[in-house]
């Protein structure tokens, strides 16, 4: 009996150890989370960008900015945003405007599904105004995680979290996260440290200011190649620095190459006039103005397609010759596209309200001002430049 009664107080004492080691490593643990997350808001302080966006809590132009900045860089984004913002300067200005007038003034910044979504979101809250909290946010059509933590904790102080590629990344050697971070466990393990982080004591007070830290500091300093380990103000508790591995993590996903597309383009000319057709329905660039273009293989001639396509608008082009080949790369897409330039009568017309080719329900022969005003992506000018 004494011996069971001595094996038991030892187990007990061993329980008792290993249960105090593990409180001192989470103790420890916490102590350097806190030491990242004050750290962190320092240097945030005292090196973050002065942004149009960052001098407002409001939710709305929040939402415009961070649905402008997906794959998007800051310095392209920050004259586009603020010719929308003079444009649309509420929830309500976006959802009463023309989808056609909303995608003329997104033109030129590209990925034109954003500007869709974001018109459809303002529509669908334009009479409450949009939500407060990150749960209610990501009900809103086009609003995703990301996006609702973004606005919930800059413009409302929710300690939510967000993730995004410079967030991801920074997580990811800070903790040394040897599992891919845009998917499965890996993904999820970010999400959770990073609700964690925001979540601690510190973060909280300011949880907006602390979620645009570590983007800042993904964008800035722990940049995807050649990271500058030197200037990151958590650089001596990093996981990821301490094993050498910054340069291999975070582990991606390799993108797959563009599916080659390719495509010819009749740029008809009626005097100063181009002819542009707007493309219909749910394909790619709905809404947006261009030159007619058909599909083709390699064996097809491009004269006698851009003919046709002619013939089809029932115009007299004259003059078609071939002019050369433009080289335009979307995320998913490789589009080589043989230009071929034709002269239409200078008096041609033809009607908006008949849509006689598809995939386009409009077309329009329109002037360099005309062409100001019409939603036409880059693609389109550099058609137009190609053939003159």
């Amino acid at each position: 009996m004494k011996n069971e009664s001595a094996a038991a107080t030892l187990g007990d004492r061993l329980v008792m150890s290993a249960k105090k080691k593990a409180a001192h490593s989470e103790a420890l643990a916490q102590g350097r989370h806190e030491d990242f997350v004050i750290a962190l808001l320092s240097w945030y302080r005292q090196n973050k960008r002065d942004l149009p966006w960052r001098r407002t809590r409001d939710p709305y132009a929040i939402w415009v900015s961070e649905v402008m900045l997906q794959q998007t860089r800051v310095d392209t984004v920050l004259g586009y945003y603020d010719r929308f913002m003079r444009a649309y300067p509420t929830v309500s200005a976006l959802a009463n405007a023309d989808l056609g007038e909303v995608l003329t003034t997104w033109s030129g910044l590209g990925y034109y599904r954003r500007a869709r979504l974001l018109h459809q979101g303002a529509a669908a809250v334009r009479a409450v105004g949009l939500p407060k909290t990150a749960a209610d946010l990501e009900r809103v059509p086009g609003i995703g995680r990301y996006t609702a933590g973004a606005i919930a904790s800059i413009a409302h102080g929710e300690a939510t979290p967000l993730v995004d590629g410079n967030v991801a990344r920074v997580l990811a050697r800070w903790f040394a996260i040897e599992a891919e971070v845009s998917r499965g466990v890996g993904q999820r393990r970010v999400w959770e440290l990073a609700g964690e982080l925001v979540r601690m004591r510190s973060a909280s007070e300011d949880a907006g200011a602390f979620n645009q830290a570590l983007m800042e500091l993904g964008a800035m300093v722990c940049t995807p190649r050649a990271p500058r380990c030197g200037e990151c103000p958590s650089r001596h508790h990093c996981e990821a620095r301490a094993r050498g591995l910054e340069h291999r993590l975070p582990i991606m996903t390799r993108k797959t190459a563009p599916v080659a597309w390719r495509r010819v383009a009749l740029v008809a000319f009626a005097g100063a006039r181009v002819l542009l057709g707007r493309r219909a329905g749910v394909e790619l660039m709905n809404g947006m103005w261009e030159p007619p273009m058909a599909d083709a293989t390699d064996q097809q001639d491009a004269k006698t397609i851009a003919a046709g396509l002619a013939r089809g608008l029932d115009l007299a082009a004259s003059r078609v010759r071939v002019v050369g080949d433009v080289l335009h790369v979307l995320t998913h897409r490789r589009m080589m596209i043989t230009v071929v330039r034709a002269e239409l009568p200078v008096r041609a017309r033809v009607s908006k309200k008949s849509p006689v080719l598809a995939p386009y329900d409009a077309f329009v022969l329109a002037d360099p001002s005309a062409r100001k005003k019409l939603a036409c992506a880059t693609l389109t000018k550099k058609l137009i430049v190609a053939a003159q």
